[in-house]
């Protein structure tokens, strides 16, 4: 089945396009919209089987490593409703009452209500160790000017760098894609590593962990001027109208900041202020 690569493009672009499904899809009651579906046997977990580094069905991703830490402390086992993370995702999961929560979602989106954020992240620059343009950290530096740059075809970073001349030389990687068989991350790293490409552009989380894992440089680009913004703030989703829910999600959230934290560090997932200022400083 094919599967959009929702976490390669930003959180809002992930939204917007599941919102524009959810159109067809039919609402649940809003009676039926109430903590009484959350589980009191299992920690729910909806999640994409192959989602590297976010979920895996073999469960190394990071938000597998959140949902461990969250499940020890209801004292429930996991429970996890596999499914792609493409469009439908949220209908045939969260809201058909498959799963009680969506660990990673971006702030703001009516397809869920959002837990308070656990974590903010931006787009990033991935460039080989020693390069000239190692540590660049904004699209309107001149020393990109001319260079071949990758990006996920119609992800934020690609209106900045239209606006700086960069698109013309630009390697455009797909967006919609069978990640059973294709993964543009690791080719879009695999080409930098080769030569073929002088830097790649990508969401944090994804730039973070491959780049980590291939010894290359990850640089946020917090500099960016106009619009769209290139951070986010990552919250986990629950159905319209648990509140409950939500607020125990949020404490949880609150208790174990700090484990969190280290898990994403440890993925090197590049973690950033509230504002896309600057990088968080991390709990002691």
């Amino acid at each position: 089945m094919l599967a959009l690569v929702f976490r390669q493009v930003s959180p809002a672009l992930k939204g917007t396009i599941l919102a524009v499904a959810m159109l067809a899809g039919t609402a649940m009651p809003a009676g039926a919209q109430t903590t009484d579906l959350v589980s009191k046997s299992h920690f729910r977990v909806c999640a994409d089987p192959a989602n590297t580094p976010f979920s895996s069905k073999d469960l190394s991703g990071f938000e597998n490593k959140i949902a461990d830490v969250f499940a020890a402390d209801l004292g429930l086992p996991i429970q996890y409703e596999w499914f792609p993370m493409a469009i439908g995702f949220v209908r045939k999961t969260l809201r058909d009452n498959r799963c009680d929560v969506i660990i990673g979602f971006a702030q703001g989106h009516e397809l869920v209500l959002n837990t308070n954020h656990y974590y903010t992240s931006a787009y990033v620059m991935v460039t080989k160790p020693g390069s000239a343009i190692e540590g660049v950290d904004h699209l309107a530096d001149d020393r990109l000017k001319g260079l071949t740059l990758g990006i996920v075809a119609g992800s934020p970073p690609a209106t900045h760098m239209a606006r700086n001349g960069l698109i013309g030389k630009a390697k455009p990687y797909r967006l919609m894609v069978d990640r059973r068989v294709e993964s543009p991350t690791e080719q879009m790293i695999a080409d930098l590593q080769a030569g073929e490409i002088d830097a790649a552009i990508l969401w944090g989380p994804i730039g973070g962990y491959y780049g980590k894992q291939a010894g290359l440089t990850v640089t946020p680009l917090l500099k960016e001027q106009g619009a769209p913004r290139l951070f986010y703030r990552i919250t986990m989703g629950v159905r319209q109208g648990e509140l409950v829910w939500k607020r125990k999600l949020n404490s949880l959230i609150r208790k174990h900041q700090g484990e969190i934290d280290a898990i994403l560090t440890e993925y090197g997932v590049p973690l950033v202020d509230d504002m896309g200022e600057g990088l968080k400083p991390l709990q002691e």
